[in-house]
Protein backbone atom coordinates (compact mmCIF):
# COMPACT_ATOMS: atom_id res chain seq x y z
CA UNK A 1 0.00 0.00 0.00
CA UNK A 2 1.31 3.47 -0.88
CA UNK A 3 1.86 6.24 1.58
CA UNK A 4 2.25 10.00 1.22
CA UNK A 5 2.29 13.02 3.47
CA UNK A 6 -0.07 15.85 2.73
CA UNK A 7 0.05 19.32 4.26
CA UNK A 8 -3.42 20.78 4.80
CA UNK A 9 -4.61 24.12 6.10
CA UNK A 10 -5.68 23.61 9.72
CA UNK A 11 -9.27 24.63 8.94
CA UNK A 12 -9.56 21.98 6.19
CA UNK A 13 -7.99 19.35 8.44
CA UNK A 14 -10.53 20.09 11.17
CA UNK A 15 -13.42 20.07 8.70
CA UNK A 16 -12.33 16.67 7.35
CA UNK A 17 -12.02 15.28 10.88
CA UNK A 18 -15.58 16.39 11.66
CA UNK A 19 -16.91 14.84 8.46
CA UNK A 20 -15.06 11.57 9.16
CA UNK A 21 -16.34 11.50 12.73
CA UNK A 22 -19.92 12.08 11.48
CA UNK A 23 -19.50 9.11 9.13
CA UNK A 24 -18.08 6.99 11.93
CA UNK A 25 -14.77 6.29 10.18
CA UNK A 26 -11.17 7.31 10.62
CA UNK A 27 -9.83 10.40 8.89
CA UNK A 28 -7.67 8.16 6.71
CA UNK A 29 -10.66 6.03 5.64
CA UNK A 30 -12.71 9.13 4.92
CA UNK A 31 -10.01 10.70 2.75
CA UNK A 32 -9.28 7.45 0.88
CA UNK A 33 -12.99 6.92 0.21
CA UNK A 34 -13.45 10.45 -1.14
CA UNK A 35 -10.30 10.33 -3.25
CA UNK A 36 -11.49 7.02 -4.72
CA UNK A 37 -14.88 8.52 -5.57
CA UNK A 38 -13.23 11.52 -7.20
CA UNK A 39 -10.85 9.35 -9.23
CA UNK A 40 -13.73 7.11 -10.34
CA UNK A 41 -15.61 10.13 -11.68
CA UNK A 42 -12.85 10.61 -14.26
CA UNK A 43 -13.81 7.23 -15.78
CA UNK A 44 -17.55 7.70 -15.74
CA UNK A 45 -19.46 7.66 -19.02
CA UNK A 46 -21.93 10.49 -19.43
CA UNK A 47 -24.74 10.53 -21.98
CA UNK A 48 -24.42 12.94 -24.88
CA UNK A 49 -27.38 15.31 -25.27
CA UNK A 50 -29.54 14.40 -28.27
CA UNK A 51 -28.82 17.75 -29.95
CA UNK A 52 -25.06 17.10 -29.75
CA UNK A 53 -25.48 13.57 -31.09
CA UNK A 54 -27.55 14.85 -34.02
CA UNK A 55 -24.93 17.52 -34.79
CA UNK A 56 -22.15 14.92 -34.67
CA UNK A 57 -24.09 12.66 -37.05
CA UNK A 58 -24.55 15.56 -39.47
CA UNK A 59 -20.85 16.46 -39.26
CA UNK A 60 -19.91 12.83 -39.92
CA UNK A 61 -22.27 12.58 -42.90
CA UNK A 62 -20.76 15.76 -44.36
CA UNK A 63 -17.26 14.38 -43.85
CA UNK A 64 -18.13 11.14 -45.63
CA UNK A 65 -19.71 13.11 -48.47
CA UNK A 66 -16.60 15.24 -48.84
CA UNK A 67 -14.39 12.15 -49.04
CA UNK A 68 -16.30 10.73 -51.98
CA UNK A 69 -16.48 7.10 -53.02
CA UNK A 70 -13.57 4.83 -53.89
CA UNK A 71 -13.89 1.97 -56.31
CA UNK A 72 -12.85 -1.51 -55.34
CA UNK A 73 -9.86 -1.18 -57.68
CA UNK A 74 -8.72 2.05 -55.99
CA UNK A 75 -8.96 0.43 -52.58
CA UNK A 76 -7.02 -2.61 -53.79
CA UNK A 77 -4.30 -0.33 -55.25
CA UNK A 78 -3.89 1.50 -51.94
CA UNK A 79 -3.85 -1.76 -50.01
CA UNK A 80 -1.19 -3.19 -52.35
CA UNK A 81 1.07 -0.20 -51.65
CA UNK A 82 0.90 -0.49 -47.89
CA UNK A 83 3.94 -1.56 -45.93
CA UNK A 84 3.72 -5.14 -44.69
CA UNK A 85 4.06 -5.49 -40.93
CA UNK A 86 4.62 -8.44 -38.65
CA UNK A 87 1.69 -9.51 -36.44
CA UNK A 88 1.71 -8.56 -32.78
CA UNK A 89 3.56 -11.09 -30.61
CA UNK A 90 0.36 -12.08 -28.76
CA UNK A 91 -1.33 -13.33 -31.92
CA UNK A 92 -1.00 -17.02 -32.52
CA UNK A 93 -0.37 -18.37 -36.03
CA UNK A 94 -3.85 -19.94 -35.95
CA UNK A 95 -5.54 -16.59 -35.33
CA UNK A 96 -3.50 -14.90 -38.06
CA UNK A 97 -4.42 -17.72 -40.46
CA UNK A 98 -8.17 -17.41 -39.69
CA UNK A 99 -8.11 -13.62 -40.10
CA UNK A 100 -6.29 -13.94 -43.44
CA UNK A 101 -8.86 -16.52 -44.60
CA UNK A 102 -11.72 -14.18 -43.68
CA UNK A 103 -10.03 -11.27 -45.47
CA UNK A 104 -9.50 -13.39 -48.58
CA UNK A 105 -13.12 -14.55 -48.53
CA UNK A 106 -14.32 -10.97 -48.10
CA UNK A 107 -12.09 -9.79 -50.98
CA UNK A 108 -13.33 -12.59 -53.21
CA UNK A 109 -16.93 -11.63 -52.42
CA UNK A 110 -16.24 -7.98 -53.24
CA UNK A 111 -14.56 -8.94 -56.53
CA UNK A 112 -17.62 -11.01 -57.45
CA UNK A 113 -19.89 -8.04 -56.64
CA UNK A 114 -17.88 -5.65 -58.82
CA UNK A 115 -17.84 -8.14 -61.69
CA UNK A 116 -21.65 -8.35 -61.65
Amino acid sequence: MGRFTLRLPESLHQQLEVLARNEGVSLNQYIVYNLTRQAANAYRVYPVPQSDAARQEEDYARLLESLGQATYGEIEAVMAEREPVEPEPGLTPEIVYRVREKMAAYSAGKQNESAS
